[in-house]
């Protein structure tokens, strides 16, 4: 059974910081690399950072420094902490495997300036 859920999604003001959840069944966490990715109205769905099982993480650099991955092997999550949020970052976040397999419904971020 293949299964993706994210969360944690809302709207926020420009500055601010958002942490997003995505639990996943055991067939898609266990033993994988778990990557987030971001759709916005003008770019398809882009990579935006990964993390090992080891829990050593990777960063497009338009994210380094203000996003942060980390993982809960017992509880096959996922997360992603966002902090100085700017417009530009609004979009759907989804979370999948790296190199991405199976999608989930994605969480929507808002953030207005």
């Amino acid at each position: 059974q293949v299964r993706l859920v994210e969360s944690g999604g809302d709207s926020v003001q420009a500055g601010g910081s958002l942490r997003l959840s995505c639990v996943a069944s055991v067939s898609m966490f266990s033993g994988k690399t778990m990557g987030w990715y971001r759709q916005t109205p003008r770019i398809e769905r882009e990579w935006l950072g990964a993390i090992t099982t080891d829990g050593s993480a990777d960063y497009r650099d338009s994210v380094k420094g203000r996003f942060t991955i980390s993982r809960d092997n017992a509880k096959n999550t996922v997360y992603l902490q966002m902090t100085n949020l700017q417009p530009e970052d609004t979009g759907v976040y989804y979370c999948s495997t790296d190199p991405s397999t199976y999608w989930g419904q994605g969480t929507q971020v808002t953030v207005s300036s």
